[in-house]
């Protein structure tokens, strides 16, 4: 262990941890260019084969940036695409965000450290940085934005140059270190461990953005809103953000064991796929779709009492012809993603004849996150934690989520040696009680 990382365990001062050396590696998660057409071919894109742990160069400070010693992480299924370099390889996106020249080009290495997701300290500021110091607990708002172009300041996830940290940048949260830009830090939750604190800044981020901004679906009290996937990362927090906005969710799930971790969330109104007969061809069976989709529409409204205002969608393909036909008439259906494969049909007769919208949303802006992180300050919001791997396993807490065995957010403990570190709020805590925060514990067979 080098002295950097003992300084940041032991609690020391900012000048104690300045005093000490960047390490000239560290220990991260990471593909290899050399890998990118391993699974051409292969059905069964498991990524246990494609992830690698071990050393890699420590990057150089640009001005703007801070390096964070990454206590906890947790795995997006970002990282399970660039796993299983579907759509493309990410090293593509490596080499787009290299031509911008200067500091951009380091992202371009024949390795890519993974991680959208990031609860730290701080431990080195570049020389324009000025809100930060060594010593900071933060957390790590994904969104890697180019602050000198003129559409980051309308909206950050505008921007051109806007890319997803960890993702279609190098150097993310899946290690003992990462390098990030100033403008992604926020103050850490003091209520929270470092594990709770890693597993809601993407997923969380996302959903207050698809369904509270008003860059989003724009919900209201009263809203009905049907949720996809309702017990994964951004399931649970949609949950979490209708109840709180006097909306109504209705959530659409797998399994019993998924059943219950949303009702541990507080949604009384739930509906099993196995209702509906759903299977991943369905979306080559036109026929097939219409009459799923009303059928979900009346499970709906028997539960409800009307179709919903908003439909929750970032499953994709085999859901999405689905989402258009169930949303009421002139409801919304809000995307931000397509797990189940991201090239959608539907019936366009359901959407233009019956005024309905379709909002692309993705990520969350500055602001959006900023307000995501004071819902949790204050405890209104709580981690979608469920389960918690070593980095030594996180190849296979990856593989978990690859393979919808988990429910929630799995956390992944990076430099923090065990569990339940990093509270200093402990009276928050205490008020709060434990199940209160951590209401998916124990619902999952992935626990550790």
């Amino acid at each position: 262990m080098s002295s950097l990382s003992r300084a940041v365990l032991d609690g020391a001062s900012a000048a104690e941890i300045e005093a000490a050396p960047v390490p000239d590696t560290y220990l991260a998660l990471h593909l290899r260019a050399e890998d990118a057409d391993m699974f051409k071919g292969v059905a069964d894109k498991d990524v246990r084969k494609s992830l690698r742990l071990g050393e890699v160069p420590m990057p150089e400070l640009a001005p703007d940036e801070v390096l964070v010693a990454v206590m906890a992480s947790s795995i997006n299924y970002n990282t399970v695409w660039s796993a299983m370099f579907e759509p493309i390889p990410t090293f593509h996106f490596l080499k787009q965000n290299a031509r911008q020249g200067g500091w951009a080009t380091r992202h371009d290495q024949p390795y890519h450290v993974l991680g959208s997701d990031c609860s730290g300290v701080v431990v080195r500021t570049g020389i324009g940085v000025r809100r930060w110091k060594p010593g900071d607990h933060v957390i790590v708002h994904p969104a890697h934005v180019d602050e000198q172009e003129p559409a980051t300041h309308g909206d950050g996830m505008l921007g051109t140059e806007q890319r997803a940290w960890g993702f279609e940048t190098n150097f993310g949260g899946l290690a003992e270190y990462g390098v990030v830009r100033a403008s992604q830090l926020l103050p850490k939750p003091a209520h929270l461990t470092w594990e709770e604190a890693a597993v809601s800044p993407l997923c969380a981020g996302t959903a207050y953005r698809m369904l509270v901004s008003d860059r989003g679906a724009q919900m209201k009290q009263g809203d009905i809103v049907l949720i996809w996937g309702a017990s994964g990362g951004l399931g649970s927090y949609a949950i979490q953000f209708v109840k709180n906005g006097g909306g109504i969710p209705v959530a659409v799930v797998s399994s019993a064991q998924k059943e219950a971790a949303v009702r541990a969330l507080g949604c009384d109104l739930v509906i099993n796929r196995a209702e509906l007969g759903i299977t991943d061809d369905i979306a080559d069976d036109p026929r097939r779709v219409v009459e799923t989709g009303r059928k979900l529409a009346k499970l709906v409204v028997e539960k409800a009492g009307r179709e919903p205002d908003i439909v929750f969608e970032h499953t994709g393909r085999v859901t999405f012809g689905l989402s258009v036909i169930v949303a009421r008439r002139g409801g919304t259906v809000v995307t931000c993603g397509s797990s189940s494969g991201y090239l959608h049909t539907f019936d366009n007769r359901y959407l233009w004849m019956k005024l309905k919208k379709i909002v692309g949303s993705h990520g969350a802006n500055h602001e959006e996150q900023q307000a995501t992180n004071r819902l949790f300050e204050s405890g209104a919001v709580v981690p979608a934690m469920s389960a918690v791997y070593p980095l030594a396993e996180a190849a296979e807490a990856c593989r978990v989520v690859q393979t919808s065995r988990q429910v929630g957010k799995v956390a992944v403990l990076c430099m923090a040696p065990e569990q339940g570190l990093g509270v200093t709020d402990p009276d928050l805590r205490a008020r709060l009680g434990e199940d209160r925060l951590n209401p998916l514990r124990g619902l999952t067979a992935t626990s550790r």
